[in-house]
């Protein structure tokens, strides 16, 4: 479907290794020769079948290398370059093609499904990526239902705290508010908002990780994407409320640059609780 198995790539006269030469040397060159068969699982012989062919098209140079004569280093040519991002748009266009039958729901669970396949078979790609997107249809209730869920689980707070949660949620205003969801392999895994306290104050608010997500810096990116959106906004200062309970939240919150500012002990479902308000300027 995708084009791959054809004789020539995105009807160019260029084979799919040819192409992944090519691809290789658009984003890392010059590259010596060892290291570009190695990077493409290539046998030596046709990785140089391969080059004589794209030097002869004129699309490559090849050179010793000046620091070891034994090696060569092969780089796009100004033509190559030029071919190579004809490809690539023609790519992105056939892609975009294929995805547009989809719904976003589709699509999510697409590239969801690719993601489960490469861990699946080893390749995790490292550090697992993620999205933050603003809240869609739906949101707002995961967020009321994970609170609720995670911190009585964690913390043994009660249904008092999630009815909390679904008041701040309910109370939201995105003609002024706004507020951002992470996603890890189309699943959601954080959230987190901006509330409008006042004409010069805005409020952190509902900042969430899920357990499986922790350790991606999520928490981090979503804290910072609250605060870019304040002073965009205006605000000269922005505060939160949160626990003392909550350590990792409140790592994330002083590497933020905010401050302790009060704290008071509280109860929650019969359980003593320090309460904090946090605050920096913006």
């Amino acid at each position: 479907m995708i084009g791959v198995l054809q004789a020539g790539m995105l009807d160019s006269p260029y084979s799919l290794a040819e192409v992944r030469v090519l691809f290789e040397l658009a984003h890392d060159a010059p590259m010596e020769t060892g290291r570009l068969r190695a990077v493409l699982d290539l046998d030596a012989g046709y990785l140089s079948r391969i080059l004589t062919r794209l030097d002869a098209d004129g699309l490559v140079a090849r050179e010793r290398s000046a620091s070891d004569a034994r090696k060569q280093l092969v780089r796009l040519t100004p033509a190559g370059a030029e071919t190579f991002g004809k490809l690539d748009e023609r790519s992105a266009e056939e892609i975009e093609r294929l995805l547009a039958r989809l719904p976003d729901e589709g699509q999510e669970r697409l590239v969801a499904g690719m993601a489960t396949i490469r861990r699946l078979l080893g390749d995790d790609g490292g550090r697992a990526p993620y999205v933050i997107r603003p809240p869609r249809t739906g949101d707002l209730g995961w967020v009321v239902f994970r609170h609720g869920d995670l911190y009585a689980r964690e913390y043994g707070w009660g249904t008092d705290f999630e009815q909390l949660v679904a008041t701040i949620v309910g109370e939201l205003d995105f003609s002024r508010d706004a507020g951002w969801i992470a996603e890890v392999d189309g699943e959601r895994a954080g959230c987190v908002f901006c509330v409008r306290q006042d004409d010069t104050t805005a409020k952190l608010r509902m900042l969430l990780v899920e357990p499986s997500a922790r350790g991606l810096g999520i928490g981090r990116r979503l804290v910072e994407e609250c605060l870019l959106h304040a002073k965009a906004a205006g605000f000269k200062r922005i505060t939160l409320w949160t626990r003392d309970c909550l350590v990792s939240a409140r790592r994330i919150y002083q590497a933020a640059g905010f401050e302790l500012e009060s704290e008071e002990k509280a109860t929650e479902n019969g359980l003593e609780v320090t309460d904090q308000v946090w605050s920096r300027d913006l």
